[in-house]
């Protein structure tokens, strides 16, 4: 384990929920009733170029949404961004209850295990997390979420090809505060938040909190009876800040603990198994898995040091220390039956420690801009045994991996506008990535029993497919130009152009007997890459169009992006079955650079205060919406087909990306007595989602919509306030991931089936088609006291 003075580690399940440590200043009753009606958003200040600005000034399509709309719209997690975010999923990963699947326009990384980069950056503070296990932010006391469209780098620590979702928490105020939260809803939904925080004198700031969160489940694992979808987090995190304030300096010391005993997730069968125990039942969120090895349990602390200093009126000094530490342990049932047909027990241990130094220039004339450094040096161990009992009579087989896969890494950057007139700006970033991937992957198979990690005895070992130590390293130079002009302040025109990149790796689960004589120091060059278990880098070029603006005296935000981009070496990862050293039938990853896709599309987000002349004194009444649109196709897929090279392009699909997304919020408010009456409502849709870039019509999701709805009194000066929730109203059934292996065609990747007319079994017996699924109605009453 690595140790640092200041650090931070990354919480598993809620991280963002021990951000209730860091508790805001009291709103006003005028801040909720803003809040609900979503406020001008040419007004809001955001810092996505590292840097307070007007949304309106800042020339890239980016969503915010405030602490206020979160709390007004009862947003439970990050997950629920996406449903007012153009082109946007973020979902928890299949079988998982913390981990996170992110996608923005395309691109993204549905695949939690050791060895692959995310897509989509998800940043704490600043901080980048570098696994998505834990990703699944709690929404509590948060300043405001930023979500940036398109590849990030020249400003952002770590480069992510595809975007960057930003939490940001509120600062500890300069004065007493004390706050208590209470939630109680469906499923037996009980929450509780307890924040403190004081100031020690001038200079200095403490603050703590507590937080627990419960909830029965959706449904219930009729095999082991434990509740399916339950919820069961305890988090705490203190902070220290000095300074601020008007200060010079500012340096803020924070630590969290978060514990996650919920119970593991179960998937639903969609195809009736070989035997009575293969039923499909009839309750979508009821599971019959019956693996309960290890017990669920995923737990994370840390430390993390935030630094700013003001060398002048135009130079700042900031620094960002982390560290984080987080382990899961996890049954997967992937077939969903009783039966030990195709079972995985599995530990995730992940660490990282980084470092980042910004020195950003402003002294208010032309140029603005800032420089940075980041160093990355992160571990991540994936060990798991995929158990295929039934293969043989009263014989256990079981396929064995351990594989730890590092990282490390080190960048500069650089983005600096300047104003070449008092309307036209230009921006010139670029960045210099070194990545460098360390493996050691362990691949073997047992008969009559596992590795003997888990409460299975251990088995005798038959076999080493792979026993490979190696490393590979990756550089890459990424420009971003834009040119943006305002002809006055409440309109903004821009184009850009922009270059993403991600880093190639070693497939945790690949089999590679012929890979095994190398050492770690071995350094592969990139022919050698492919051949020892690797994948190449993939890259993107982004193309962008936008405009930006303020109309009708400020009665209408508008902002439109029209992009387009070009992805090249795309890493689709999967795991497939395949037949181990000396015939056994085992379960090995395979990992393609699917060649070429265009991603081009469209996003329109607005903002209208309606009525104003029609309305009460005190009454608001505003609609907001986004609509987003892409044409997401891959343009060259290449694979192997009875021993030719087929492209395949036109029967493959981008992942997780449905072509239309869309919301639309209806917001009222009006003065109820001395206090304030906040009512809004949301209807959002996705359309048609394909799972995996092949198609599959048992788990591909067609179109769908969701209903929410919010009520919220606050009483005057906000020193209390209850408020009536309810999401997915019309309590729609949808799925959001599933687990595939079926036999299907090499060309058209559509399920082939047998005489039955059902899918054939390619892994284990009973057949695995396991689907997960998004949230049910849940109505819930939240109370808030602050003192």
């Amino acid at each position: 384990m690595k140790f640092a003075l200041f650090a931070c580690a990354a919480s598993p399940v809620a991280i963002a929920a021990l951000t209730v440590a860091a508790p805001a200043m009291a709103q006003s009753t005028t801040d909720v009733a803003e809040a609900a009606v979503d406020v001008n958003e040419a007004a809001i200040i955001v810092t996505a170029r590292r840097r307070e600005e007007r949304l309106v000034d800042v020339p890239v399509a980016v969503t915010t949404l405030s602490g206020a709309q979160l709390e007004q719209r009862g947003a439970i997690d990050l997950t629920d961004i996406a449903q007012s975010t153009p082109n946007t999923t973020l979902e928890s990963s299949r079988g998982t209850n913390s981990t996170l699947s992110a996608f923005i326009r395309g691109v993204g990384q549905q695949d939690p295990v050791s060895g692959f980069e995310q897509g989509v950056g998800i940043y704490l503070d600043d901080v980048y997390l570098n696994r998505p296990q834990g990703a699944v932010l709690d929404i509590y006391d948060v300043e405001r979420v930023e979500v940036l469209r398109g590849p990030q780098g020249t400003l952002y620590g770590r480069n992510t090809i595809g975007g960057a979702v930003k939490y940001v928490t509120k600062r500890l105020p300069d004065e007493f505060a004390l706050k208590a939260k209470a939630t109680y809803g469906s499923y037996n939904q009980l929450d509780g938040v307890l924040t403190a925080s004081a100031p020690i004198n001038d200079l200095l700031r403490v603050g703590a909190s507590v937080a627990k969160l419960t909830r029965d489940g959706f449904g219930k694992n009729i095999t082991t009876g434990k509740e399916n979808y339950d919820k069961d987090v305890f988090g705490a995190r203190g902070t220290i800040e000095l300074g601020g304030y008007g200060q010079p300096v500012l340096l803020r010391i924070s630590g969290d603990y978060t514990h996650d005993k919920s119970n593991p997730r179960g998937g639903h069968r969609l195809i009736q198994g070989t035997s009575p125990d293969g039923d499909i039942l009839p309750d979508v969120f009821d599971t019959a898995g019956a693996i309960d090895d290890p017990e669920q349990d995923v737990e994370a602390w840390g430390l993390a040091m935030h630094a700013s200093i003001d060398l002048s009126d135009a130079l700042t000094f900031k620094s960002i220390t982390a560290w984080r530490v987080d382990h899961s342990a996890t049954p997967i049932d992937f077939d969903a039956s009783p039966i030990v047909d195709l079972d995985v027990p599995a530990f995730y241990d992940n660490e990282q420690l980084s470092q980042e130094f910004q020195l950003a220039y402003d002294n208010g004339g032309a140029l603005q801009g800032i420089v940075g450094f980041y160093w990355l040096d992160a571990n991540a161990d994936t060990y798991f045994d995929s158990r295929l009992y039934t293969y043989l009579p009263d014989t256990m087989l079981t396929g064995h991996t351990n594989a730890q896969v590092d990282t490390k890494t080190y960048a500069i950057f650089a983005d600096l506008t300047y104003d070449l007139t008092e309307q036209l700006s230009l921006s010139l970033g670029g960045r210099y990535t070194w990545d460098k991937r360390i493996a050691d992957i362990y691949k073997a198979n047992y008969v009559f029993g596992g590795s003997g990690a888990f409460s299975d005895p251990e088995g005798d070992l038959f076999s080493v497919d792979t026993d490979f130590a190696g490393s590979a390293e990756f550089k890459k130079f990424t420009p971003r130009v834009s040119l943006s002009y305002q002809p006055n302040p409440d309109h903004n025109v821009y184009a850009s152009y922009s270059q993403g990149f991600k880093g190639g790796g070693f497939d945790p689960r690949g089999a590679g007997s012929k890979a095994n004589d190398l050492d770690e120091d071995d350094v592969l060059s990139d022919a050698e890459i492919a051949t020892y278990l690797g994948f190449d880098p993939e890259v993107v070029d982004s193309y962008e169009v936008g405009y930006k603006g303020n109309l009708a005296g400020g009665a209408l935000y508008l902002a439109t992006a029209l992009f387009r981009m070009d992805y090249s070496d795309i890493q689709i990862p999967g795991s497939v079955p395949c037949t181990g050293t000396g015939g056994v039938q085992t379960f090995c990853g395979v990992v393609s650079n699917a060649g070429k896709a265009r991603l081009q599309g469209v996003e329109v987000e607005a903002n209208a205060r309606l009525g104003r002349d029609l309305m009460a004194s005190g009454d608001r009444l505003n609609l907001s919406g986004a609509l987003g649109y892409i044409d997401a196709k891959f343009k060259k897929y290449e694979t192997l087909i009875g021993g030719k090279t087929v492209d395949v392009a036109k029967y493959r699909y981008i992942q997780n990306t449905p072509e239309w997304t869309g919301s639309a919020t209806l917001a009222y408010s009006t003065p109820a007595g001395a206090g304030d009456l906040a009512m809004s409502t949301t209807w959002s849709y996705r359309s048609k989602t394909h799972q995996f870039e092949y198609p599959n019509p048992y788990i591909d999701q067609d179109g769908y919509g969701l209903w929410d709805a919010s009520i919220v009194y606050s009483a005057p000066g906000d020193r209390w306030s209850i408020g009536l929730h309810g999401k997915n109203l019309l309590d729609k059934e949808y799925i959001t991931s599933g687990y595939s292996y079926i036999a299907q065609d090499a060309t058209t990747g559509q399920p082939v089936l047998n005489d039955d007319g059902n899918p054939i079994p390619t892994l284990g017996q009973e057949g695995t088609l396991t689907a997960f699924y998004g949230n049910p109605r849940q109505v819930f009453v939240t109370a808030t006291l602050r003192f």
